[in-house]
């Protein structure tokens, strides 16, 4: 009976860093709370400063991205552009990180 079945043996090849980095987040099933975190990190890259200075919080659970807003007018704005925010996120890291945004 084997103690652990996913086990695979150590490589004996060299791998690049990036790749044995993200066979490291497949394996402990850590890529989707990484890409979430880097989302998080680049918002004001992707928003611009003006969006981020008036962001209070911002955080992602279960697929869904919370952004805290001080500006009701920019949250009124960006709850109409909901569909542009996510394709802006998508096009950088991927489809089916985030799917959906609530702005609060």
């Amino acid at each position: 009976m084997k103690k652990y079945p996913d086990y695979t043996p150590r490589k004996k090849e060299m791998t690049p860093l990036k790749e044995a980095f993200e066979e490291l987040l497949q394996a402990y099933r850590l890529k989707d709370k990484f890409n979430e975190r880097k989302i998080i990190s680049c918002w004001p890259e992707l928003m611009g400063n003006s969006i981020a200075t008036r962001t209070t919080s911002l955080y992602a659970r279960e697929k869904k991205l919370y952004v805290k807003l001080s500006s009701s007018s920019i949250k009124k704005e960006l709850m109409m552009n909901k569909s542009k925010v996510l394709s802006i996120i998508e096009e950088r890291f991927g489809k089916g990180i985030i799917e959906d945004i609530i702005f609060q």
